[in-house]
């Protein structure tokens, strides 16, 4: 009674979901440490200097033009508001014209939020609680079916080169036997890229590429735009198409831009930023599958093989392979045991294949399976029953995930240290 009380397989109160659970927000913890004492270390000797300049430059102005130094500070005060409300020396076009307002709706459902404009109203601020929680909710479905569509293309261009590499790995030395292969498709047979999935690494590499060569070329038109160095308009675009939006640098804030046209310019930051939050959204959900794995591998070495359980259980555990079985390795249709019903979005293999583009039946049915798992596993915590991890979830890690995660695990083949 002792070893169920505290057993690792997962019956027990401590299984694989909270230790995965609680191994990540260990490492989230310790990286934002050390990304903080990175940062104190670069940033606050300049903080230090810029500081001591200023009061160098505050007493010489005071004194040069015989001016209180708390006439001074409520001047800059006042400044300090008009500049929030859009106010700056050099000219800038309007904030709350159309053109800005649209800018401004986008930073907002987007989630970039770079805060050079902000509603100063009360029916502003009340209105954009309800428009960006509208909005926001729709782009995030709007970037999930985004990465869903590329990771189908990603996958046909994958499958393809894989099978020409299948395709030349068995072509036969006499042409008799190639009279005789090319009868069965050329001895490469769909039930051997049944259950084919692209590897994640492939598929980060791919999207890598692409969320650079997107920033580059953005980098090349705000550097002549805006007349950033190429540096910084690099530091721009991750900072907006990773939706961080510091607000320190803003494109497309000038009224005119000289020696450019300026509505082909405000269009074409308006096509990069959503390209490259689109590229880099994907990118950061394939990252965390990477992250994933690590997290499985660190519980793989730390763990302790419980050996009183396996005897009385009969089984034995089987290495991983991949985190979604492929289809040809289902000997049967189990129901599933969270939801009593088939998960057609990881049994039918005909109409899940790597290279087809699911419906939108597929993906609402997809969903509905993901909320119904959760609003099962929120019912059993709360009297008091965890669940019971089954072989497949336990394969998963995460129980499969849910919304982004679910859709780079149903499409993705996690390769493991044990492949």
């Amino acid at each position: 009674m002792a070893c169920r009380s505290g057993c690792c397989c997962g019956s027990g109160p401590t299984n694989e979901d909270n230790a995965r659970f609680m191994l990540l927000a260990l490492f989230i913890v310790v990286y934002l440490l050390c990304g903080a004492a990175v940062f104190s270390a670069l940033e606050q000797p300049k903080e230090r200097e810029a500081k001591e300049r200023w009061a160098q430059r505050f007493e010489q102005f005071s004194q040069k033009y015989n001016l209180s130094k708390k006439e001074l500070n409520n001047f800059l005060r006042n400044y300090e508001e008009a500049n929030v409300a859009g106010i700056r020396v050099d000219t800038i076009r309007p904030r709350w014209d159309f053109t800005g307002a649209f800018y401004f709706v986008g930073t907002v459902v987007s989630t970039i939020g770079f805060g050079m404009t902000t509603p100063a109203t009360i029916g502003g601020k009340v209105f954009l609680m309800f428009y960006g929680l509208l909005g926001c909710a729709a782009t995030i479905l709007f970037f999930n079916l985004f990465l869903e569509r590329v990771i189908t293309v990603i996958a046909f261009v994958l499958k393809s080169c894989h099978e020409r590499r299948r395709k030349k790995a068995v072509l036969p030395q006499n042409g008799r036997q190639a009279s005789g292969e090319n009868r069965t498709g050329g001895g490469v047979t769909g039930e051997d890229l049944a259950g084919w999935k692209p590897s994640v690494y492939c598929v980060m590499l791919i999207l890598g590429a692409a969320a650079i060569l997107v920033s580059c070329c953005a980098s090349l038109m705000y550097s002549a735009a805006e007349g950033w160095s190429y540096l910084d308009s690099l530091y721009f675009c991750f900072v907006a198409f990773s939706t961080i939006g510091f607000g320190d640098m803003v494109s497309s804030q000038r009224a005119f831009y000289e020696g450019h046209a300026t509505t082909a310019y405000r269009l074409g930051n308006f096509v990069f930023i959503l390209t490259g939050v689109c590229c880099i959204y994907s990118l950061f959900n394939i990252i965390s599958i990477v992250i994933k794995q690590v997290l499985n591998w660190l519980l793989r070495r730390l763990e302790a093989p419980c050996r009183c359980c396996l005897p009385r259980r009969g089984h034995h555990r089987h290495p991983r392979r991949n985190v979604v079985a492929p289809g040809h390795l289902r000997t049967r249709r189990d129901p599933s045991i969270e939801t009593d019903a088939v998960n057609e979005s990881e049994t039918d293999t005909g109409r899940r294949m790597s290279g087809e583009m699911i419906s939108m039946r597929d993906f609402l049915a997809a969903n509905k399976v993901n909320l119904a798992i959760m609003q099962k596993q929120l019912s059993e915590m709360a009297i008091g029953h965890p669940r019971q991890s089954s072989s497949s979830s336990r394969q998963n890690g995460f129980s499969g995930g849910v919304g982004a995660l679910g859709i780079m695990n149903n499409r993705l083949a996690e390769t493991s240290v044990d492949r």
